[in-house]
């Protein structure tokens, strides 16, 4: 038996009320004309488990609120809703209908989705599960399968069902459909699948480490070093030349030290003395000109201030001397009223200007008196400075003649050695370069070991792990030789049943799991009419069902299918074929499996066969909403489009 995966209800909260529907037979099929809203509901199912981007009309986005779906997963039975609102959409509020239990809100998004892992989990499959390419020589990981991967199986929406299976049509997207197919039909296993992944990850390691050892091994090509036994031998060669050079200098010093005598080493005393004191008389004359340029901008701001209040004395004597004739403020005239002589005649108060006032204010004294003194701390700074240069010029020219001394003394003694001493320093540092050098080159040498070791290790790892997969895909090769047999022949029968008039032959693609049209892969098929790409995805799809049901595998119990008889003539042979198909395949195991299926028209002679849920213009699918009528409604786009 597949795995049990069943929709009981499917309820929409709008804003006109509840509309809800339920799925208690094993085929159940939406009819009505195009418009009513089919797609509309199978696409809110696929909203509500968040199984990829979903198509919604506008009427779901403008009048539904909430969507819940009663699902059986397994034994369990759980009550899923999911909010259209863009902030309340992101988490999903599941409820165990067993218990009555409500389970923390579950997150959805293009992170981390706990619901991803929660639906996952109740499949029976890890949520870290990667689709890694297995044939070309990738170094990525590989996409997490996630539960819109395995409803890619379960949902064959009506945008696509004349086009592609499963995204087929899309290359990058091949791995992942591959692997979802081998799980779903136990091809393969999560440890085979992660054991590939890290494959994958070994490739991209192996060939970083690949080109870290030819950089390195460029750069030693470079340095013109065959191997690392001869980079020892020119390292040795080295170490012994600095050795060398170190001794002769030792010796050159002990011949050095009696040359020097005591005449010539109180000269050096006095020399070291003498540039100490001229370097702090350089330094006493930069402090004593600074000292003298403070003095010199403390003096132009004190002139400032003193010019400014002669400015305002002579302004203020000028006033004074102004006889108003009328009042500024009312310009009333000040002539016709007695004033005293010693009142101000506009204000009629004590006139405080006095002939005989002292011409210098007591502002302008502390100014003078300020001038005054920094006048004479400037001459005594310029004298510390005169002075302080005139040591300077002394100090330099006693320690050039000091110099000139010494160098005299020690020419024909020190020269000849110093020499000597220079050539041995020069082949001591050469000596030491080289060998800093040469060990550089032998770290690389240790390097490229190190590289070539991890590269080995990784190589070994890697077949390791090809060795497992072998092995396990070994163990599984019956089991999947057998499953392929059963579905290629299920699916050539159904495809006869049909009577497809385009399909000459058909067949199975046992690496693309893909249907064999005609001698040709489903993707590069000419078929021709869209109705014959319709009853071929018909046919793959109840193939799958009817052999994972007949083997146990742990397939969803469930499809979807929008759109079975798109394109094709009502009364034709393969219509009425069509539903005889899936028909068929919920009376084999009763119970076993369920299909929903939204179509326009049901043949007549089907009718009693299986739950029917009709809908009109009048009547559409969210019922609470009024339809504006045949021809009025945009119709949820196609894959083309």
């Amino acid at each position: 038996m597949t795995l049990n995966f069943r929709i009981n209800k499917l309820s929409l909260y709008t804003t006109e009320g509840q509309v809800r529907y339920e799925f208690g037979s094993d085929l159940t099929v939406l009819e009505g004309p195009t418009g009513v809203g089919k797609t509309t509901l199978l696409e809110l199912i696929k909203y509500g488990f968040a199984a990829g981007e979903a198509r919604l009309a506008p009427v779901a986005t403008e009048a539904v609120h909430d969507v819940a779906i009663d699902v059986s997963i397994g034994k369990e039975q759980f009550l899923i809703v999911r909010s259209l609102d863009a902030k309340k959409s992101k988490n999903v509020r599941v409820t165990d209908l067993a218990t009555g239990e409500r389970l923390p809100d579950h997150s959805v998004g293009d992170g981390e989705s706990s619901f991803n892992s929660f639906l996952l989990k109740k499949l029976g499959f890890p949520d870290d599960v990667r689709a890694a390419a297995q044939k070309s020589r990738s170094s990525k990981p590989g996409s997490r399968v996630t539960f819109g991967d395995i409803f890619k199986f379960v949902y064959v929406p009506q945008y696509a069902i004349n086009r592609d299976i499963a995204d087929s049509r899309d290359s990058y997207y091949e791995p992942k459909r591959k692997a979802v197919f081998e799980l779903l039909f136990r091809f393969t296993d999560p440890e085979i699948l992660s054991m590939q992944s890290q494959v994958n990850v070994l490739n991209g390691k192996i060939d970083v480490a690949a080109g870290q050892l030819e950089t390195v091994l460029d750069f030693l090509r470079d340095s013109n070093t065959s191997g690392r036994e001869e980079v020892m031998e020119k390292l040795n060669a080295a170490v012994e030349e600095q050795e060398r050079a170190l001794e002769e200098l030792t010796a050159l010093r002990e011949e050095l030290d009696p040359v020097i005598d005591r005449q010539t080493q109180a000269y050096r005393d006095l020399l070291i003395d003498a540039e100490r004191t001229l370097a702090e008389a350089r330094a006493s004359v930069h402090e004593f000109e600074r000292e003298r340029d403070a003095i010199a901008a403390e003096r132009r701001r004190v002139l400032a201030d003193h010019a400014r209040l002669e400015r305002m004395r002579d302004a203020g004597a000028r006033l004074a001397n102004i006889e108003f004739s009328v009042c500024p403020r009312c310009m009333q005239s000040l002539k016709n009223r007695e004033v005293a002589d010693d009142q101000c005649r506009l204000c009629l108060q004590p006139d405080p200007v006095s002939p005989d006032q002292a011409s210098d204010s007591y502002e302008l004294q502390q100014l003078q008196l300020q001038l005054e003194e920094m006048e004479a701390q400037n001459e005594v700074t310029e004298q510390q400075l005169a002075r302080s240069q005139r040591l300077v010029v002394e100090r330099e020219s006693l320690v050039a003649k000091l110099t000139a001394t010494l160098e005299e003394r020690t020419a024909q003694r020190v020269t000849p050695r110093l020499q000597a001493f220079s050539d041995a320093s020069d082949r001591r540092a050469t000596a030491r370069t080289r060998q800093e050098y040469l060990e550089a080159v032998l770290q690389q040498w240790d390097h490229v070991s190190d590289i070539e070791q991890e590269v080995k290790n990784l190589r070994s790892e890697q077949e390791r792990l090809k060795t497992n997969i072998a092995t396990r895909k070994a163990a599984l090769e019956s089991h999947k030789s057998i499953i392929l047999d059963d579905i290629e022949k299920e699916f050539i029968s159904t495809i006869k049943g049909l009577k497809i008039a385009s399909v000459e032959t058909s067949g199975f693609d046992r690496d693309n799991y893909l249907p064999l049209i005609n001698g040709k892969t489903f993707t590069k098929a000419m078929m021709s009419g869209g109705g014959s790409m319709t009853a071929m995805q018909i046919a793959y799809w109840t193939s799958l069902m009817t052999v994972a049901e007949r083997t146990g595998v742990p397939y969803p119990s469930i499809l979807i299918i929008d759109g079975p008889r798109l394109a094709l003539d009502p009364g034709s042979v393969t219509c009425k074929a069509i539903y005889r198909r899936l028909v068929r395949g919920v009376s084999e195991a009763p119970g076993a499996v369920q299909f929903i299926v939204a179509d326009n028209e049901i043949p007549n002679d089907y009718h009693g066969d299986f739950s029917r849920v009709g809908f009109d213009y009048a009547h559409p699918t969210v019922s609470t909403v009024r339809h504006p009528g045949q021809g009025n409604v945009d119709v949820i786009a196609s894959a083309d489009e």
